[in-house]
């Protein structure tokens, strides 16, 4: 029977993983590594998860699946495409914004293996897109993306901008809010960097 999320032996061990895998890097930790971070014995790991992949597989598993949850849920209260897309952006750069650890993992570890990212794909990561794309083709309908936009591109250029602001602000070692890029993301990726002749340039805060 699958233990429930919200056991604490089973969460101090995911959290003892990001931790292990940023500062080891995934293919150097070991599962004793992560059972000494968690404060538990090797064996009881293997009570939780099947080894390491699992451990890796679950961490995001349910990280992003909480993710997208909690975004879905806030949606139908947001009525135009710029506040969805809005939600969406500050939810995905908050949430590895507030765990460098988890930023690294994501950013970094996982995209090492092939496998790891057709497994992530066929899961979270396709309801991600899914959610995305229900937004995009929403917006679309009522004229606020232009229509003519393949969507399957404008929802992956989206989820790319977002993803490349996460591994700048990893690289960049600067102590800024991520969340904070949230708007002007939004903003170039409707509206593009061009200035209109007569109007205002954007100014953003820095």
């Amino acid at each position: 029977m699958a233990r429930p999320r919200t056991d604490d032996k089973r969460a101090r061990i995911l959290q003892a993983a990001v931790k292990v895998f940023a500062r080891k890097g995934y293919f150097a930790a070991r599962v004793s590594d992560i059972a000494k971070k968690a404060g538990v014995a090797d064996g009881t790991i293997y009570l939780y998860f099947k080894g390491k992949e699992d451990l890796l597989v679950s961490l995001f598993d349910e990280v992003m699946s909480v993710h997208v949850e909690e975004v879905r849920a806030a949606l139908p209260g947001i009525p135009d495409t710029e506040g969805k897309l809005l939600a969406v952006a500050e939810a995905h750069l908050r949430t590895l914004g507030e765990n460098r650890d988890l930023a690294v993992v994501f950013q970094v570890e996982l995209r090492q293996s092939t496998k790891f990212m057709e497994r992530f794909t066929a899961s979270w990561l396709q309801d991600y897109f899914a959610m995305l794309t229900e937004i995009i083709s929403t917006g679309q309908a009522r004229g606020e993306v232009r229509p003519e936009l393949p969507v399957k591109v404008v929802t992956k250029a989206f989820f790319g901008a977002l993803d490349e602001m996460v591994t700048s602000w990893i690289l960049g070692g600067k102590g800024y809010d991520l969340a904070q890029l949230a708007g002007p993301v939004v903003d170039l990726f409707l509206r593009g960097a061009g200035q209109e002749k007569g109007l205002p340039a954007l100014r953003v805060a820095r």
